[in-house]
């Protein structure tokens, strides 16, 4: 069901659309000459983050990518929420993993009811990148206290934690790159040159906050890639001397066993028939098995 509300002295109105009612979308598409394609991309819940501008109806479709404020498989994850503007409307196409942004907007009218549908849009795409740094803040906190773990013993559960953190900034990186390249895109839209100069400041500063989330997320991103990398490489590490440790076992396990065959025989040999052969095959076999582990140990070394 929509929600209107009117805005700028009553010149605008805010429509807000539940993109899960169908029937109301099909109703509402009728009533304010919605094309088709533009209903079509608000609606697809794949859709990348895009700006258009019908320049026959002087429609601005923006879809913008909005970070979810609940884990999915213990990491975060983004949802396009499409904006639409024509004749003095701002219809916003919302869902349950989007719904809060709404509020956002609540907010922005309640402390200026006065601006224009282009200004509350800006203003809004403004909230939405802040809206990523708290998510990025807690995943930089939880790397950090993997990292601590991690360094007091490695653990599978710690690993795949760091991987799941990894997955998530994957999301959010991707969503802050084409969020950032949108906002550059609307600079050299026809539509630009249709805003006041007010309007055209409001843009730049969201194209900033944009640009800094994404850049903060790229940080966040390396330094657990960094940390992931050095992790394998350090379990790499770990497994190649527990292979050599074994290696150098099994091959020193192996002269008792070639020196006693020898002596296990039955043709006759030097100390054979003494009373100290025994001893004396230990011995053999002790100074051979020495004499393996440090020329094995220097080649290692």
């Amino acid at each position: 069901m929509e929600k209107m509300r009117s805005f700028n002295e009553g010149k605008s109105t805010w429509v807000q659309v539940d993109e899960r009612d169908m029937t109301r979308i099909g109703n509402l598409q009728e009533k304010y000459h919605l094309s088709d394609e533009m209903v079509l991309y608000s609606l697809d819940t794949h859709e990348r983050a895009r700006v258009e501008y019908d320049s026959e109806t002087a429609a601005v479709l923006v879809i913008f990518n909005v970070p979810q404020r609940q884990k999915v498989e213990n990491h975060y994850e983004t949802s396009p929420m499409a904006f639409i503007l024509k004749e003095g409307r701002l219809f916003t196409f919302t869902n349950g993993d989007t719904n809060y942004v709404n509020e956002m907007i609540e907010r922005l009218l309640h402390h200026n009811p006065s601006q224009s549908p282009y200004s509350l849009l800006f203003h809004t795409l403004f909230l939405i990148s802040s809206a990523f740094y708290p998510l990025i803040e807690e995943v930089n906190n939880e790397r950090t206290r993997l990292n601590k773990k991690l360094r007091e013993k490695t653990t599978n559960k710690s690993l795949i934690a760091m991987s799941d953190l990894d997955i998530g900034l994957i999301y959010l990186l991707t969503a802050t790159k084409q969020n950032a390249a949108l906002l550059q895109q609307m600079g050299i839209q026809r539509m630009h040159r249709m805003l006041n100069d007010t309007e055209k400041e409001q843009l730049e500063d969201a194209l900033i906050e944009a640009n800094q989330a994404m850049e903060m997320t790229q940080l966040a991103s390396q330094i657990l890639e960094q940390l992931s990398g050095t992790y394998n490489n350090l379990l790499n590490n770990n497994l190649n001397d527990t292979m050599k440790f074994l290696t150098v076992w099994s091959l020193i396990l192996t002269v008792p066993t070639i020196v006693t065959g020898f002596f296990g025989m039955n043709v006759p040999l030097p100390f054979s028939d003494s009373t100290f052969g025994a001893a004396i095959a230990m011995l053999i076999s002790l100074v051979l098995a020495i004499w393996m582990l440090v020329a094995m140990w220097r080649r290692i070394k």
